[in-house]
């Protein structure tokens, strides 16, 4: 074993893992890895020199960024009407919420579902009903959805000790002293979902701008999870392992590393209701978001321009902006002069390529969040496997193993098409939060895998769920890697006196990213981008 797989296979912990199945090959077929931004942030970084610009375009609005953020700013400048604006794709267009196809057959390569929006997250709820996914009743308790991107039934499952069980909370089994522990958790989240701080706002809010600056919940975010779940006395391994699978799923870190306050957020900021659907329900794509974010993009009508952004300055109370794409391995670049840039991008990234990114109270060496590397994996396959007779397949399936480790399950891309039978393809989405290892090591280890061991990581719920029997169906299997999915909500990361500065921040350069909250989820993404591009507007002064 040569050092790369040893040093996964030490850090997995798991002997199955680490034997020879590493190195099979499934019939002869090689994953297809993607490593979106790879080749043109490696060209930057190690060649350093960008030819000067071919092409000088001028704009009123310039928003820096195609994931989330960056077309929700769109979105919200054509909805006011303002029309003098382009977007910039960067490296990946739609960037966390991009999706692929095979065919017929859509699958997500990274997010892949959005919780049904309260009544404070009004901003998700315009989105939705401009979209027609909100169908009525857009101000109401319970809207109405469009049944196709509600997620039906069954939902989830949990693979335990060899046999499936309904739901990923592990009950099966379990001490009766241990389902009382469970029992006094989610009666202890119903009660803080309820609270309200000294300053007259939710405790935990989305979007989390909305949250309680009381100390006295603030002091939440000097913990971690983990620290709570001792400190109050819980003891339960089985309810410890489902908050650590939540925080790795949501947060890409465990519940040892993820702030307090951000893993109880998970569970208390939430609570959508829907008039055609269960409480709590989700939306869902077969592509995952991608749907969404196209959907966004054609409803903004906005100009878009390939390449990424190498540097941003301000010159003259105007901003420059210089990009580059690479056609055929060969750069090319253009300027963008605007009189508002919107940033729509990671903050690691911006971070570079703003310039002097401090002078707006943003000092890298100390606020840069850490991010967390993931691995999303495709599996096309021919028909389904064969299941076990206890419970049927779910549209997420999550595989119990009372280490942790990266895996995280796998979601079933069809399982929103509702037919009399099964479709004859498939697509099974495996995701794999590296938490088990320090981020920078998690990202070497990316960028150094062979194909055979970054499959292996991918298909371990799998072969798991399945055995071999599976590989007879696989055709194709389609890898993505993305060193820096999210920004991890560590302790500490409310009082971020960097976040806080740049989210306050208003003048040519205006910053709206998920990462300005801490951690990455839509209602987040999507809230700087609506704020960014009102900001944008505003001619007072220019």
């Amino acid at each position: 074993m040569d050092r790369r797989s040893f040093l996964f296979a030490a850090a997995a912990g798991g002997a199955a893992i680490a034997s020879g199945a590493i190195y099979r090959r499934w019939h002869e077929i090689t994953p297809v890895v993607h490593a979106p931004g790879r080749a043109l942030g490696h060209y930057l970084r190690d060649r350093g020199s960008v030819p000067p610009p071919a092409q000088v375009i001028e704009t009123d609005i310039a928003i820096v960024g195609a994931g989330m953020a960056g077309l929700t700013a769109a979105w919200q400048l054509r909805r006011d009407g303002h029309a003098d604006f382009l977007v910039i794709d960067g490296p990946e267009p739609f960037g966390n919420a991009a999706g692929g196809r095979d065919g017929e057959l859509a699958f997500p390569t990274g997010a892949h579902y959005l919780p049904v929006p309260s009544r404070e997250c009004a901003h998700v709820r315009a989105i939705l009903a401009d979209l027609d996914i909100l169908q009525r009743d857009a101000d109401a308790d319970k809207p109405t959805y469009d049944e196709r991107y509600l997620l039906h039934a069954p939902e989830e499952r949990l693979l335990v000790n060899g046999h499936w069980h309904e739901g990923i909370v592990p009950r099966a089994g379990v001490p009766a002293a241990e389902l009382a522990e469970h029992a006094r958790f989610f009666a202890e989240v119903d009660r803080l979902r309820g609270l309200h701080g000294a300053d007259g706002r939710r405790v935990f809010a989305l979007p989390s701008s909305a949250s309680s600056l009381d100390p006295a919940w603030l002091a939440l975010d000097c913990l971690t999870l983990r620290d709570w779940f001792e400190q109050h006395g819980y003891r339960s391994p089985t309810l410890y392992w489902y908050l650590d699978y939540c925080c790795r799923d949501d947060y890409g870190a465990t519940a040892a590393t993820v702030s307090a306050w951000a893993g109880l957020h998970y569970f208390c900021a939430r609570g959508g209701e829907a008039a055609n659907a269960a409480s709590g329900a989700w939306l869902t794509w077969p592509g995952g978001l991608q749907p969404l974010a196209s959907a966004l993009a054609e409803r903004s009508s906005a100009r878009r321009l390939s390449g990424a952004a190498v540097s941003i300055r301000e010159v003259d109370g105007k901003v420059e902006i210089l990009c580059c794409a690479l056609e055929g391995g060969r750069p090319r670049s253009y300027l963008v002069r605007a009189r508002k840039a919107i940033c729509a991008m990671p903050l690691f990234v911006a971070s570079r390529v703003v310039e002097n990114i401090a002078a707006y109270g943003f000092d890298p060496r100390q606020h840069l969040p850490a991010t967390a590397p993931w691995l999303v994996a495709n599996f096309m396959l021919r028909g389904f496997p064969d299941e076990r007779p206890e419970a049927p397949l779910c549209w997420d399936n999550v595989v119990h193993r009372t280490e942790g480790g990266p895996n995280l399950g796998y979601v079933v891309s069809t399982h929103q098409d509702i037919r009399v039978t099964p479709p004859e393809r498939t697509v099974f989405t495996t995701y794999a939060a590296l938490s088990h290892l320090e981020p920078l090591a998690a990202r070497r280890w990316l960028q150094a895998a062979a194909p055979d061991e970054l499959l292996a990581l991918a298909a371990a719920d799998l072969h798991a769920a399945y055995g071999s029997a599976i590989d007879m169906r696989v055709e194709r299997v389609d890898i993505t890697l993305r060193a820096h999915a999210m920004a991890i909500p560590r302790p500490g990361f409310r009082s971020n006196a960097g976040l806080a500065a740049l989210r306050a921040h208003d003048g040519p350069v205006l910053f709206a990213h998920a990462d300005l909250s801490g951690f990455s989820v839509f209602e987040e993404a999507s809230w700087w981008g609506v704020q960014a591009a009102r900001r944008a507007q505003d001619k007072t002064g220019a």
